[in-house]
């Protein structure tokens, strides 16, 4: 019996790379190789099946080298994701290099960059407000400006504009807009935008392609947001920083930047009771676009949950992409199952253990429902086109066409057609460029963007409702359009998966068959 449990964990750890989605270009190695039990990482992937949270990708990397990776199938090693916030660390890394490069001093007045964009009277506080400030996210707005600014087409001017409450650098207050002034200062002094200047000062270096970022009306990079790249991209990042900024023998970052940008500079809410700051990863002091964690661990985070998490004293590093409403609730699962899974030394390699990890890891997936319902309202609308009520999303018909096990879903609106396939009980992937749901909603531009890479599926949950599920697999979002039939008349919801609660957060329309 014995033997046969060794063959069969032999067997999985030869089978898994076969049927892996891992394709990752930096060292590899097994857990116990570097000190960590592969029956924790196996515990924490469990733990995840089993918890709200609902994550895209993992990387687990200790002392340089990759000892768990997994995708949750239909997303992939070779796409990009949306990081949100987490864009945030590569501009101030920008602005570490532009400071190194005697282009700017984190000491320069903000005013000093742009005197033909300020308002007519300036405040004493404006007129003090520096890239330090900025950095630190204690500009002394408030409330945070974001969703005043981005509906403007000059973001710079508006936020010259608006009023600051507080003496800066004195007041924490989390401000997206900050970050993308930084953006818009590096442009400034070195004109170019920051996802280009950091291209041969960092991308290149650690073999990162294929990125894109979103760009403001004025053609500025956002900064505070927007950026997608591969989950290996966020852990090279990570392990950047880990490594103090030197990768391969050779220094990328400026001597001294990684000490400065992530040691704490401010407090976020020093009056908070200790007890709370103790049990918070977003009270124990916030960096250069970068927080501390518990732990003595500091991180670049972002919506929903994209992690760059460097552990120093564990030399490891975490990247994570996922969707969730409760950040802190993943990291709780880190800190309570993967660290204690780490250890000193080398651990007695356990191959049974290692087969386990690799074969959950090669099979992590989404669930896809299955579709066994055949509806008999089918007959009525296979081929059909239905005109829709005017409405804020524009769509004026959806038509539907069932075959080859798939359902043709075709949007048309006042300004363009969408052709969409979703798959019966698997996922069909395609592309669009239909817009999905998004957190940051205004005048920004994805002009030059590629096509939102899509996994769609459909199913009927009863004789009359029909629920196609669109994955924006590229973003940590999905749309879910349920379609409701009676007789000739149609009824439409389209729920984004986050802030369902929000007004106007699911959009209903109405209309009828055309006949």
């Amino acid at each position: 019996m014995k033997q046969s449990v060794f063959f069969l964990a032999a067997l999985l750890l030869l089978q898994a790379p076969l049927f892996s989605q891992t394709k990752t270009s930096l060292p590899h190695s097994t857990p116990e190789a570097e000190g960590v039990s592969a029956r924790g990482i196996t515990t924490f992937l469990d733990s995840v099946a089993n918890s709200k949270h609902e994550f895209h990708s993992f990387m687990l990397l200790r002392h340089g080298k990759v000892i768990a990776e997994g995708w949750w199938n239909p997303y992939r090693a070779d796409l990009k994701h949306t990081l949100y916030s987490l864009s945030k660390s590569f501009t101030a890394t920008a602005v570490g290099f532009a400071k190194a490069e005697g282009k700017l001093s984190l000491d320069d007045t903000i005013v000093s960059f742009f005197p033909d964009q300020l308002p007519d009277t300036v405040s004493p506080y404006l007129s003090q407000l520096t890239v330090k400030d900025l950095l630190t996210m204690s500009v002394g707005q408030e409330p945070d400006p974001t969703g005043a600014i981005v509906p403007d087409t000059n973001w710079v001017r508006r936020f010259l504009a608006l009023p600051i409450a507080h003496q800066p650098g004195t007041t924490f207050l989390y401000n997206s807009m900050a970050t993308f002034m930084l953006s818009a200062i590096v442009q400034k002094v070195t004109g170019e935008k920051v996802m280009d200047y950091l291209k041969p000062r960092l991308f290149e270096p650690l073999e990162i392609t294929g990125i894109d970022w979103e760009t403001s009306p004025k053609g500025i990079n956002t900064g505070g947001w927007g950026l997608r790249l591969k989950t290996e991209d966020i852990a090279k990042f990570a392990q950047l920083f880990l490594q103090k900024g030197i990768w391969n023998g050779k220094r990328i970052l400026p001597q001294g930047w990684v000490e400065e940008a992530s040691t704490a500079k401010i407090i976020q809410h020093p009056d908070l009771p200790q007890a709370k700051r103790d049990s918070s990863d977003w009270e124990q002091g916030y960096c250069y676009q970068m927080w501390r964690c518990r732990h003595n661990a500091y991180r670049g985070d972002g919506a929903f949950g994209q992690y760059a998490i460097v552990m120093p004293e564990e030399d490891a590093v975490i990247a994570i992409t996922s969707e969730t409403a409760d950040m802190q609730g993943e990291l709780n699962l880190i800190w309570n199952i993967l660290l204690p899974a780490m250890h000193k030394g080398k651990l007695p390699a356990d191959k049974e253990a290692d087969a386990v990890l690799q074969q959950k890891l090669a099979s992590l997936a989404l669930p896809v429902p299955e579709n066994h319902l055949t509806s008999a309202t089918l007959k009525n609308i296979n081929g059909k086109t239905f005109n829709i009520m005017p409405n804020d999303k524009h769509i004026q018909t959806l038509s539907f066409d069932f075959k080859n096990n798939k359902c043709l879903l075709t949007v048309k609106t006042d300004t363009a057609t969408y052709n969409l396939s979703f798959g019966a009980g698997k996922w069909e992937k395609g592309e669009t460029t239909m817009r999905g749901p998004y957190l940051v909603n205004g005048n920004h531009s994805l002009a030059g963007l590629p096509a939102f890479k899509i996994a769609d599926d459909y199913t009927w949950m009863d004789d009359n409702t029909l629920k196609l599920v669109m994955r924006y697999i590229e973003s940590p979002h999905t749309e879910t359009i349920t379609c409701h039939f009676d007789g000739k008349a149609i009824t439409v919801d389209l729920k984004p998966s986050f802030n369902t609660n929000a007004p106007g957060a699911i959009v209903t329309l109405k209309g009828e068959r055309k006949e």
